[in-house]
């Protein structure tokens, strides 16, 4: 099973850039975007709804902004829009979409950036206070969980070019870094592409700005997080870089054996 997950930045403006030419060519099993920028009803028809896919949005309330995605090759069982009760603010935004396949739950997550200005950076602090919670009980079901995402954190150093000037911009504060680290330790999830790549300069957004793209200068801020069931299960993973989408790269994953968690019996 292939998973891809990708920050459109616009998915207008990806299907503008090639992005569905891929798909056609790839044909992953489910695909995760973020930052739909656009809403639902100005989605309809091809490219956004591409032959062999079941297409589901939870788009934001405020037009051109946010909203999130999951296309899958497999019909889900059921697709939950949005966290609910308490987290209708994140709602509003389009930032959590899930689709159940059996025991298998796959998220498109989209978590807010801070870098716009301190308000954003404190909506940011304070969903990621209320997420780890839930992260934890979500962990505890008897469920397989793969949490694909613009986590717009990077959790080490190895997961950004400039660490040394970033250490006090939003997703590289000292706190954010400490919370992926309850994400990844005591809170009992799995990076799933450091268990198979942990090579140096492995980035999946760069600035527009300075040619950063161009001299590799990057940040890994899009994961696949995952229950610790599926951890074995990872057998390959790749950030597609050699077409350029949008100003961030589509993270792809392979899971070996899906069918035990996918199949209804």
């Amino acid at each position: 099973m292939r998973i891809v997950s990708f920050n459109a930045n616009g998915i207008r403006a990806a299907a503008r850039k090639g992005f569905f030419d891929w798909l056609e060519r790839e044909k992953p099993d489910i695909v995760c975007i973020q930052e739909l920028k656009a809403q639902a009803w100005q989605l309809e028809g091809e490219p956004f709804h591409p032959p062999g896919y079941h297409v589901y949005f939870h788009e934001a309330e405020k037009k051109g902004y946010s909203g999130v995605a999951i296309y899958s090759r497999r019909e889900p069982d059921r697709v939950y829009r949005g966290l609910g009760k308490g987290f209708e603010d994140i709602d509003r935004e389009g930032r959590y979409i899930e689709a159940r396949f059996g025991r298998l739950s796959v998220v498109s997550l989209y978590m807010q950036s801070g870098s716009a200005k301190d308000e954003r950076q404190q909506i940011k602090e304070d969903f990621m206070d209320r997420f780890m919670p839930l992260l934890k009980r979500m962990r505890r079901r008897k469920r397989e969980y793969v949490i694909c995402g613009d986590w717009n954190i990077a959790h080490t150093r190895k997961d950004i070019k400039n660490w040394r000037s970033n250490q006090k911009n939003s997703g590289f504060l000292p706190h954010e870094r400490e919370w992926m680290d309850e994400l990844f330790g005591p809170a009992g999830w799995t990076d799933a592409f450091r268990v198979v790549n942990q090579e140096d300069e492995q980035y999946t957004w760069w600035s527009q700005r300075g040619r950063a793209r161009e001299k590799n200068v990057g940040w890994r801020i899009d994961y696949q997080v995952v229950t610790p069931g599926l951890r074995d299960r990872v057998r390959d993973a790749e950030i597609y870089t050699e077409e350029n989408f949008s100003d961030h790269a589509p993270l792809i994953l392979k899971y070996r054996k899906p069918e035990a968690l996918i199949r209804n019996d």
